[in-house]
């Protein structure tokens, strides 16, 4: 049996996943540990959601052992996604142990994927939580402050954005979450073209 080679969609924006993956390596000093990163890029996309009603990386969330986990972007931090390799690797070097490396000298204006709104969603999140402890004391905190996670027994189970709006409060959080698909779906249709 082979490993899984996930799926990329064509909406998902690989260069924006990896900047975003960028700037906390940028912020750690140059190297993130892999796990860390997961929760902090979930967590700047929760806070999206909260402030803006869209997500930071467009990117799908499942919940997986150590708490919710941007899955496009795993796959590319791991390794395992198979297409747009060059787009991820302009940032972030291929994975060494549990650590994610900058692949070259950036600064956060080199990272020119991110609106002024997306890197102060990315500051406040580096602010709220670059002082607590290890990586996986981050995960705990997932696990008690972001009920949209459940336990996975060893697998992963998807996470709907309705639910994440409908816990953040959103007034109408089915609609705020089909918003998502049809953006996608305009991405997809206009990268077909």
């Amino acid at each position: 049996m082979g490993d899984f080679v996930p799926l990329i969609p064509e909406w998902f924006n690989t260069r924006k996943a990896a900047q975003v993956t960028a700037y906390f390596a940028l912020k750690a000093g140059g190297k993130i540990n892999i796990l860390r990163a997961t929760k902090l890029i979930y967590l700047a996309d929760r806070l999206s959601m909260e402030r803006r009603e869209f997500t930071l990386t467009g990117d799908e969330f499942v919940s997986m052992k150590f708490g919710p986990v941007n899955s496009y972007t795993y796959s590319y931090m791991t390794g395992a996604a198979p297409v747009k390799q060059a787009e991820w690797a302009e940032f972030i070097s291929p994975r060494r142990g549990n650590d994610l490396w900058l692949s070259q000298q950036i600064e956060c204006d080199d990272l020119g994927e991110l609106s002024l709104s997306d890197v102060k969603i990315l500051d406040d999140t580096w602010d709220k939580f670059k002082d607590i402890g290890d990586q996986f004391q981050l995960a705990e905190w997932t696990h008690e402050f972001c009920p949209e996670w459940k336990d996975p027994s060893g697998s992963s189970i998807p996470i709907n954005p309705a639910s994440i709006y409908k816990i953040l409060g959103k007034e109408d959080p089915v609609e705020l979450a089909e918003q998502i698909v049809s953006d996608r779906q305009l991405v997809a249709s206009l990268s077909s073209r």
